[in-house]
């Protein structure tokens, strides 16, 4: 197929797929409507609250010069491991403690500043863009499976398989030599200026930046927001029109040799469209436990064509390939699949031993959270980490001016 055939493929598929969305919402009103409502409900109550407090403060830490100090500290750490520039490990932390997709955000922001080059970039947004643990111990071990318990399961399968993908996407790109230069980017940091050096400069445009920082986040919260939505659509409208339990029946069929439950194929099938979606549905199916952890640690790996969008949407304007995540994002599934299989009876064990329990979690309702409830957490998180990762950079600037007063006489 020629270059201008796969054009065209390309036009009349998405115009395909357009009119039967479109159709389905005519034939499916009530539905749909219902849909959209639940998506909608899940962004205001859970997600915006959860993400805000992180998005502004990354902004904001970015804005006054922070990263590149914890960049200088912990060069000596990522590059070796994981062949991304020590500017990388603020997108690390960051995404590992606030979730999809504010790692692939700070990703695309460092490529802007040309901090990174363009495989690194690919590198670290593999690595950065992870669920975060909130997600993970609050609304799917005690929300949807109601077994506090098993969130030390699912901590330790998401986190190590996520420095799996990370050591194996160390070879992408290999043998090529980048440099940070990208067309229509932002001027770059100056990496001879501290933080206090930036804070002083900028401290008549606090308000400014505040303001920038609030504005950029809610526009990127928003388009979360309407993934959210256009997916929990259309999950439901290929349930109701026969396209998910069709794939279901084929995938039971296939692995009917490890006695896989049917409910939990449609699940898995509906969790590669929206990672929210399609958790809840697995843990409403009869299947046993193992099968259910297994597929929902797979699930949180993947993270859904909804998140998918989502990153796509945060490297817009950027020289960042999406193909090099999905092939990412796909070996975390796997990994984290098996990770916690292997784990789920030495963690039963230490269950049965210790009574393993989240009771400060467990205490808080993230079945319908209240949005304040939500949103102290997250603001509580932020705080900590900010202030982490603040000080960590006056560190390296103290070590930095303490290296200078001994090589100079």
């Amino acid at each position: 197929m020629g270059v201008k055939n796969r054009l065209y493929f390309k036009v009349y598929a998405t115009a395909a797929l357009g009119f039967s969305l479109a159709l389905a919402l005519v034939v499916f009103p009530k539905t749909t409507f219902q849909a959209s409502l639940d998506g909608l409900r899940l962004w205001f109550e859970v997600v915006l609250p959860a993400l805000l407090p992180f998005f502004v403060m990354a902004e904001l830490l970015i804005n006054l010069g922070v990263i590149q100090f914890l960049g200088t500290l912990l060069e000596p750490v990522m590059y070796p491991l994981f062949r991304i520039p020590g500017a990388g490990a603020f997108a690390v932390a960051l995404g590992l403690a606030s979730g999809y997709p504010l790692g692939a955000k700070i990703t695309a922001d460092l490529r802007r500043r040309r901090l990174i080059s363009r495989i690194e970039a690919e590198r670290l947004v593999c690595f950065a863009n992870t669920a975060g643990p909130l997600f993970i111990a609050g609304a799917v071990s005690v929300g949807m499976l109601g077994l506090p318990e098993t969130a030390i399961l699912l901590l330790l399968a998401h986190y190590l398989s996520t420095i799996m993908v990370g050591f194996l996407m160390r070879c992408h790109g290999s043998g090529r030599q980048e440099t940070a230069i990208m067309t229509n980017t932002v001027p770059p940091i100056n990496l001879s200026k501290t933080p206090l050096a930036y804070a002083a400069a900028d401290i008549t445009q606090i308000g400014s930046l505040l303001y920038d920082a609030v504005i950029q986040s809610f526009k990127s919260l928003a388009f979360v927001g309407g993934c959210i939505m256009v997916f929990s659509v259309l999950a439901r409208i290929l349930d109701l029109v026969g396209i998910i339990p069709a794939i279901s029946d084929l995938f039971t069929s296939a692995l009917a040799f490890v006695n896989i439950n049917r409910e939990l194929t449609g699940a898995v099938v509906t969790g590669l469209l929206e990672i929210d979606i399609g958790i809840q549905a697995i843990t409403l199916t009869q299947a046993a436990l193992l099968q259910k952890l297994v597929t929902i640690s797979a699930i949180i790996g993947w993270s859904g064509l909804s998140v998918h969008a989502q990153v796509a949407a945060m490297i817009q304007g950027t020289d960042i390939r999406i193909k090099p995540y999905i092939i990412a994002r796909a070996l975390h599934a796997v990994c984290a699949g098996i990770t916690a299989a292997l784990l789920y009876n030495p963690v039963r064990y230490f269950w049965e031993q210790f009574g393993y329990s989240l009771p400060v979690i467990a205490n808080i309702s993230f079945t319908r959270p209240s949005i304040t409830t939500v949103l102290s957490m997250s603001l509580g998180m932020a705080a900590l980490l900010g202030g982490i990762l603040v000080f960590l950079g006056l560190f390296a600037w103290i070590i930095n001016r303490i290296v200078v007063l001994r090589i100079k006489p």
